[in-house]
């Protein structure tokens, strides 16, 4: 690097304050110089002479170092932020819920609770801040890497696991591992693969087979779900042609049909995923058995007013979990059920509106998976309450309570972060204040 170039892009650095748009710029800079200098030499001007016009058309270096500066301030998604400080707050509400004969029974106390979810609120908000702080651009040539660690947490699954109601554990202290924990690793992953050039999109199908098998053989049907719809909105948006993405996604749900054909069959007994289906079709004929809980919901949401009814006291289920939306509305009304709703689908709206703002093509697609993993659960979750969809063990994003369904959606939360504060970080920002500065 000459003198003269070396010179100039330190003083432009030391008018910036990020330590990451440091680094950005000076590349950027660096590789426009020596494309200018490239066109000097091409006409005949020496070396030393070409470089020196080459610094000289960049313009003075403290001012471009200083609305460099401001537009690579980072930058902090305050109206997200606020959104999650409020859904947060909100997911305290369900404690409420929680009958005392309950916590009676599990032998806690009936602050047992709200300190969890004190604990659980502050790890969360701990979790979206570490995100936004680390640079997610460096995590894009690591994707084989996050296929392997999410990999190598389900076959431990699969290997040693512990069990909570049939469902493969691993308990490490207050920490429960489990199939959901190794989707966020799949997201970092899928964003590279679908960005790879090189790699083949029945190279991503077998990728995807594998991967899927294993959280079939280790994780509840829902997370599975969770996880096949993150990749499938994932892949609608990649580099593929629209018509290659509709003939692999038939290919992939002609598969899984045949492989639900076939759990089918061997399906058997009363809570079976056959007869939980059939009585999500019918449920008054298995009102003993997995129709039960359908009825009741239908019940509970039937008797819920507009406003709140203090006379609401009956015992609901899992209310304060996977039910809470039923619970949300059975003691506060349709107004606050509606109201809670809205809230919750600004996050959706936000989180697109980003990604229309996003150039880079590895952050767009985890901005694309993040809202996918937020929405299939949000819809999911409401629908199910409404006898929309089958009852299913699938959270309320940062409403339900636990540890691990508030920690894998902050996680979510704090990858939007992380794109929208280094949205600014382009070639083409750059460009723009190299021209209004020449």
């Amino acid at each position: 690097m000459g003198k003269r170039r070396l010179s100039f892009l330190n003083e432009v650095r030391d008018q910036i304050k990020s330590r990451e748009a440091k680094d950005f710029v000076e590349v950027e800079l660096d590789y426009h110089i020596k494309e200018a200098k490239s066109h000097l030499l091409a006409k005949g001007i020496d070396e030393e002479e070409a470089e020196e016009k080459a610094v000289g058309q960049m313009g003075s270096p403290v001012m471009l170092g200083q609305q460099l500066n401001k537009l690579h301030r980072p930058k902090v998604d305050w109206l997200t932020v606020i959104l999650l400080v409020i859904t947060l707050g909100l997911g305290f509400i369900p404690i409420l819920f929680v009958d005392p004969d309950y916590s009676s029974q599990i032998g806690v106390d009936a602050s047992y609770f709200s300190k969890n979810k004190g604990i659980f609120s502050l790890l969360g908000g701990a979790v979206a801040v570490g995100m936004m702080l680390m640079d997610y651009r460096k995590l894009a040539k690591f994707g084989w890497l996050f296929y392997g660690i999410g990999m190598l947490i389900l076959v431990v699954l699969q290997i040693f696991p512990s069990s909570s109601h049939g469902v493969p554990v691993i308990d490490i202290g207050p920490y429960r591992v489990m199939g959901l924990t190794a989707i966020p690793f799949f997201l970092l992953a899928w964003a590279f693969f679908f960005n790879h050039k090189k790699l083949k999109l029945w190279q991503l199908s077998l990728l995807f087979i594998l991967s899927c098998y294993l959280f079939f053989m280790t994780s509840t049907i829902p997370t599975t779900y969770i996880y096949a719809v993150m990749v499938f909105v994932m892949l609608w948006w990649s580099q593929f042609s629209r018509k290659t993405i509709l003939i692999t996604i038939s290919v992939m749900v002609s598969l899984l049909f045949f492989v639900g054909l076939g759990v089918w069959q061997f399906d058997v007994g009363v809570y079976s995923l056959k007869n939980r289906f059939l009585a999500f079709i019918n449920p008054e004929k298995y009102a003993e058995g997995p129709g039960y809980l359908i009825l009741l919901i239908k019940e509970r949401m039937s008797e819920a007013g507009w406003l709140s009814n203090a006379s609401n006291h009956q015992v609901i289920p899992d209310v304060h979990t996977d039910l809470v939306f039923v619970g949300f509305t059975y003691y506060y009304g349709w107004l606050a059920a509606l109201a809670l709703v809205c809230i919750l689908l600004l996050f959706v709206a936000r989180i697109m509106v980003i990604a229309r703002k996003i150039n880079d093509p590895f952050g767009k697609l985890l901005l694309i998976g993040a809202v996918a993993l937020y929405t299939v659960q949000l819809v999911s979750n409401i629908t199910m309450t409404l006898g929309l969809f089958p009852i299913t063990s699938i959270s309320l994003p940062f409403i339900s309570y636990g540890l691990m369904p508030i920690l894998f959606n902050a996680f979510v939360i704090g990858i939007v972060l992380s794109v929208y504060r280094r949205k600014d970080l382009t070639s083409s920002s750059l460009s723009q204040i190299e021209s209004s500065q020449s």
